[in-house]
């Protein structure tokens, strides 16, 4: 045991690292890891205890503004990472890459990879202090990425290209992994329903999602009698600074705009009765329902920003609208209800581009060989590295 390698995934939430890393962590395990998950804990302990990790439950609070609570987090990370000595650390989203980048360094520890899920994200202050806030986190990666000693991995392009422009990153110190992961035997190409179409937006009930888009199509729809039914799934996430009424969402329900699923863990079934799959967001990462839409071979309405380029061609595996336009977005959908056609051969195509390009497997392997690339010189995992996207 004492040559065993060990890796620790810091992450905010216990439910994001169930749904967007357990392939990961399981891969890890599999290739001779011993796995430590740094997380808040809510509903997953069990589950990530049942999988053989190390679960060390951390208070890391997303909206927290509170610097003496910050700092507290800070050290109390510190503490775990030069107790822990791991030999990886893989940190997933703001605060536990700006922390963790940190407490890494002061921990000296020998390889660090940083996941950027999404980086063009507004910060929701008032403009000017957005601004300066954007100017202070920018030079805090600047300084925690001196050196080289972390590794970057992006999941667009865009958000790649505007660290490499603000010089924070070097090309050579970063990678591009579109997405977590698919897995594409569990969400299968199915059938359409038949009867009224379904179009579904299945995400965090906030507004940034473009859930208030959604309903305002809806109500162009019904204007203009368009046969189809609009439902909303997922649960208001009131820890974000964005997030949707839970008395808004009913009252929309009450007035026959939208249905109202709340959050479903069986998306693969979700998916399977649905038509198509709508996400009007205001930025993403990568957005991992749509990847899941398109494996289930289901259309895709989707908004034309980074992340949800990514995923969708225009025409291809489905359409793109601008951000904030209700109207196109309604244009969009009315043209998909409209033509199960169109929705076949998008679907068809959607399927292939998840295979393709987005599958769990190849995802999870080209994190692996990021990690052996980091560890070459010293110990190895299982197997050999091999091309990583750049």
């Amino acid at each position: 045991m004492g040559n065993e390698l060990r890796i620790i995934y810091l992450i905010t939430e216990d439910w994001y690292f169930w749904s967007h890393r357990l392939s990961l962590a399981r891969a890890a395990k599999k290739a001779g890891f011993k796995v430590t998950i740094i997380t808040r804990v809510k509903s997953y302990k069990d589950h990530i205890e049942k999988e053989g990790f190390h679960l060390i439950p951390i208070n890391l609070v997303r909206s927290s503004k509170n610097l003496i609570l910050e700092l507290w987090s800070f050290f109390e990370i510190l503490k775990i990472y030069l107790r822990e000595k791991p030999d990886i650390v893989h940190h997933v989203a703001l605060k536990p890459i700006l922390y963790g980048t940190w407490a890494a360094r002061f921990a000296s520890i020998p390889c660090v990879v940083n996941l950027f899920a999404g980086v063009t994200t507004k910060f929701h202050v008032d403009k000017w202090k957005s601004v300066i806030l954007q100017k202070i986190v920018d030079l805090v990666f600047r300084l925690g990425f001196f050196g080289g000693r972390a590794f970057a991995i992006f999941q667009n392009s865009f958000d790649k290209k505007s660290f490499l422009e603000k010089g924070i990153l070097k090309e050579e110190n970063t990678g591009l992994i579109s997405g977590s992961g698919v897995d594409i035997i569990r969400f299968n190409i199915t059938p359409e329903p038949l009867g009224v179409p379904l179009v579904i937006l299945a995400s965090r009930m906030l507004w940034d999602k473009g859930v208030g888009e959604f309903v305002e199509a809806a109500k162009i729809l019904k204007k203009e009698k368009v046969n189809c039914r609009m439902a909303l799934v997922g649960n208001p996430d009131f820890e974000n600074p964005d997030p949707l009424p839970q008395s808004l969402i009913e009252q929309w329900e009450s007035e026959g705009l939208v249905e109202w699923w709340k959050n479903r863990e069986d998306m693969p079934v979700v998916f399977s009765i649905s038509n198509i799959v709508c996400l009007p967001s205001y930025h993403e990462g990568c957005p991992k329902v749509l990847i899941e839409a398109a494996a289930c071979g289901r259309a895709i309405v989707a908004t034309d920003v980074p992340g949800c380029r990514e995923v969708v061609s225009q025409n291809e595996n489905g359409l793109l609208v601008p951000v904030k336009n209700p109207e196109a977005l309604a244009e969009s959908i009315k043209i998909l209800v409209q033509s199960p056609k169109k929705r076949a051969q998008m679907g068809k195509r959607g399927r292939e581009i998840a295979v393709e390009k987005f599958s769990e497997e190849k995802v999870v392997k080209k994190t692996l060989d990021i990690y052996n690339m980091l560890l070459q010189g010293g110990a190895k995992l299982k197997g050999n590295s091999s091309f990583v996207d750049k």
